[in-house]
């Protein structure tokens, strides 16, 4: 089974050389055109996830479906070996089915829209971009349910699905698909969207073809792609070892009381290619926190993670892909069997990168190695009906702390991806009931380092309506390990305010809870782990970051360095601490500072289990305490 492509030009095409001033206008031009696609639908999307986060990731790629610009891999091959019909001019192709592209996309409100590029009756390029959804149908608001047990209860499920049949929309398949989820409107234009930046797309590469000729750009795309490939596989060679080296993590839990999941990953090199087995992952889950894990998109995380810390400059694309072999065991959690529940695979995403970060790092600790903190991207979700009867529905992405770095301190309060950005809070309270009273990052929440880890944030939503909220977080259990001798970083909390003055500390997952106009949600995500020897980072650098607030004044001593009241450096008592402090330390620093391991956490008691909170969620105590025994 596979799609085929109708061509009325049949005449195949030469590969030929192309001098490199030509490459270099060509490439350019493609990823200004790879650009211009965000610039279209963050203009014409509606939803505030796609048109102000930018929850979305476009393509262009060669007539075989590999990506030469993009930011997400391709999807195309899996989608053409899953496709069994024909494609023609014109066709425009839509689908959100993990189960039917080897999970080339990972959950269902994720929307994919192929558009086949054509030349004078040839078949000459792919334009291809999918946005997350506010909304897929399914169990609960949002379409992301803890709770799902299978795929078919996280919503409607589209298989490659012609949306556009030679240029026609397909009216009756599109009503029907919107006919399934809460915000139609928003889905209809943001679906539009995606379209248009695809058709930008595939007019810009038809302006290239008119100006330097069909077998100049599509060469230039070979070229492309082969560059990419040998400069992997210089960098491949270099910093992969022939020695396996391994390394693993946990997701915390899986919102139904189990947990927590081991990902695990071993990594070496035979010859030129790079090795990444999964084998010691744990079964997959018994809910939605499954990630259907395609091959080609680790590769995208892997080749995306060494050309920004090798070189920058270097076009990303997929021309290496067949110099990295992925391992991945049928029936884990990384690669669930059908028909298993996959919508909240964030948390293992997330997780992921930070495996990545260890296992390319550790070789080369201190060019390389970043600490914890690409960890989640923890979600709220809060809807209901206003005070004028109509339906509401957000869907708000948080972030957390970004590691310290080789390269410097981490971020405070940054995305999970490098191009996410923040739904502005105005936005917010101008189209949802409620009211954003804090926006600030956690002092201390960062870990300690030569380079600190980023803070954490607290966001304190007042809801200014009945309604229900659902939350989807992580690292309340593990931490976000430091490296170098830098510290963890602080684990996240969600608390909730009731107008009564009473209290509740909510688990990290958790969906279906009451909030009342008035209420009050804390929502305090997970700080970065620290880079290098604390004591080692530069004492004015500490007091600075006291006088902004990012690190308190006590806090301040795990740097070993004194703040006086007027907030500067007590130089000879910061002497002195730090002699205190190494010395008791010792000289053996170890790689990675992961905190209390699995085990003694589970062993604490009730009474010393705080999570960083005065108290912690009963949800988690239970949990906890279950685990334990």
């Amino acid at each position: 089974m596979a799609a085929k492509i109708l061509e009325s030009n049949t005449t195949p095409l030469n590969k030929i050389e192309v001098d490199s001033v030509t490459v270099d206008l060509i490439e350019n031009a493609l990823g200004n055109a790879r650009e211009e696609m965000d610039a279209v639908l963050f203009r014409t999307a509606m939803s505030p996830g796609i048109r102000e986060q930018g929850d979305c990731f476009p393509m262009i790629a060669n007539k075989d479906g590999a990506m030469v610009v993009g930011q997400f891999g391709s999807f195309i091959g899996p989608f053409m070996d899953a496709y069994d019909g024909e494609i023609e001019e014109g066709d425009i192709i839509l689908t959100n089915d993990p189960y039917m592209c080897s999970g080339a996309v990972s959950h269902l409100p994720d929307w994919i829209v192929l558009v086949p590029v054509f030349n004078d009756g040839r078949h000459i390029a792919w334009a291809a971009m999918f946005g997350h959804m506010s909304d897929n149908g399914g169990m609960v608001p949002g379409s992301i349910p803890i709770e799902a047990t299978t795929i078919f209860q996280e919503g409607i499920r589209i298989p490659p699905t012609k949306l556009y049949k030679k240029g026609v929309l397909q009216e009756d398949i599109l009503e029907l698909i919107l006919h399934n989820v809460r915000t139609s409107q928003w889905n209809r234009f943001d679906l539009n969207a995606l379209v248009a930046a695809c058709n930008t797309a595939a007019k810009r590469v038809n302006e290239l073809v008119a100006r330097f000729g069909v077998e100049t750009v599509c060469s230039t795309m070979d070229v492309m792609l082969d560059r990419n490939k040998e400069a992997m596989r210089f960098i491949i060679q270099n910093f992969i070892p022939e020695e396996p080296r391994v390394f693993e993590d946990y997701i915390c839990d899986d919102g139904m009381g189990m947990g927590p999941y081991k990902i695990k990953c071993t990594m070496w090199r035979e010859g030129d290619i790079a090795i990444f087995d999964f084998n010691g992952t744990d079964p997959q889950a018994q809910s939605s926190v499954n990630f259907y894990l395609n091959e080609d998109m680790f590769k995208m995380f892997f080749g995306s993670f060494t050309i920004n810390v090798v070189d920058p400059q270097l076009r990303f694309n997929d021309g290496f892909y067949d110099l990295v072999d992925v391992r991945i065991p049928q029936g884990t959690l990384l690669k669930p069997n059908y028909p298993a529940a996959l919508s909240g695979r964030t948390h293992a995403l997330g997780r992921i990168f930070d495996v990545l970060g260890a296992l390319l790092g550790m070789g080369a600790p201190e060019q390389m190695l970043n600490a914890a903190g690409f960890s989640d991207s923890p979600h709220l979700f809060y809807s209901g009906y206003d005070d004028k009867g109509e339906w509401f529905q957000l869907f708000q992405i948080g972030f957390g702390g970004i590691p310290g770095r080789p390269a410097g301190d981490g971020p405070d309060g940054h995305s999970l991806w490098p191009g996410f950005t923040n739904v502005p809070n105005e936005f917010i309270e101008s189209y949802f009931p409620l009211r954003i009273e804090t926006y600030e990052t956690i002092p201390d929440s960062g870990g300690a380092g030569l380079h600190r880890g980023g803070n954490g944030l607290s966001v304190a939503y007042r809801f200014l309506c009945d309604g229900d909220i659902g939350i989807h977080d992580e690292r309340w259990l593990t931490y976000p390990w430091g490296v170098l001798g830098g510290e963890t970083g602080m684990r996240s909390t969600k608390r909730l305010v009731r107008t009564d003055g009473s209290e509740e500390w909510l688990p990290a997952k958790c969906e279906g809870i009451k909030v009342k106009a008035g209420d009050l949600l804390y929502f305090n995500t997970w700080g970065g782990g620290g880079w290098g020897d604390p004591y080692a980072r530069d004492a004015e650098l500490v007091a600075a970051d006291v006088r902004r607030n990012l690190v308190s004044q006590d806090g301040a001593k795990r740097y070993g360095v004194v703040i006086t009241d007027d907030l500067q450096v007590d130089a000879a008592a910061t002497d002195a601490l730090r002699d205190k402090l190494r010395s008791e330390r010792g000289d053996d620093i170890p790689t990675f500072t992961f905190g209390p391991s699995i085990d003694e956490i589970k062993a604490k008691s009730l009474e010393e289990t705080h999570l960083e909170a005065p108290a912690a969620p009963e949800f988690q105590k239970r949990f906890l305490h279950q685990a334990a025994e």
